[in-house]
This record gives C-alpha cells, sequence and structure tokens, in this order.
C-alpha cells in the first residue's frame, strides 16, 4: 500500500495527529491514506462525550476498548483520525466534534467541503 502525499486541507505538510492514542490508517501517528483506505480516515477529530456517544449511537463504538485490536478506547480530549463521511454525518446532525485542519489530510476534502471543516477548527 504506498501512501498518498501527505498534504493537509491547507496545502501544506500533513501534521501528526496522536501518538496516545495511536492513531490512522497506517497507525503511524498521522491521517495518512491510500486507495486501499476505503473509509477515508482522514480528518483529524478532537473526541467530545457528545460525538462518542452519536458515534456509538450510529454502530461505530470508538469509547469501549479492544484489546484485541489493541485498541484502548477513546475518551473525550483525545485526537483521532476520523472517517470523513462520519463527520460529514455528524456535522449535518450538529454533534461533530473539533477538527485538527493542519491534521487533516487533503483527501477528506473528497467528502467534506472546506468550510465546513474550517467552521468546526479547534485552533
Amino acid at each position: 500500500m504506498e501512501k498518498d502525499d501527505s498534504i493537509n486541507v491547507l496545502g501544506s505538510a500533513l501534521q501528526p495527529c496522536s501518538n496516545d492514542p495511536l492513531t490512522g490508517f497506517f497507525r503511524d501517528g498521522a491521517c495518512n491514506t491510500c486507495a486501499a483506505d476505503q473509509g477515508s480516515h482522514t480528518v483529524c477529530a478532537v473526541m467530545t462525550g457528545e460525538f462518542l456517544a452519536y458515534s456509538k449511537y450510529v454502530g461505530n463504538d470508538l469509547s469501549t476498548p479492544r484489546p484485541e485490536f489493541q485498541f484502548p478506547g477513546l475518551k473525550p480530549g483525545d485526537s483521532w483520525c476520523l472517517c470523513a463521511a462520519r463527520f460529514l454525518q455528524a456535522a449535518d446532525e450538529g454533534c461533530a466534534p473539533r477538527v485538527k485542519l493542519a491534521s487533516t489530510h487533503r483527501r477528506a476534502l473528497d467528502l467534506v467541503p472546506l468550510e465546513i471543516l474550517r467552521a468546526h477548527s479547534a485552533q
């Protein structure tokens, strides 16, 4: 799997998202992506209790630890490379988490308009 260029939505070098917990499609701490990343794990999001509850409600429980997958479970304040479609869905529902634009891969723009990402910017 060859990574796409590590460029963020602002057009500069992609910054790390989180090493604790370790995130990313490649588990490299960044929201890097490639053609095999069908979920487009490209939005660096800062978790909130509201978003974690929403995600669990719609079928993606991100808060429960899954040791068999070396997944510690997320808590409010953790940063995580979120699927672009899930972020957009949460934004439409009014419960989207904040976004680290410098750490969000430009491929997120395939699904999420920059204006929406900017409106949820953590910076």
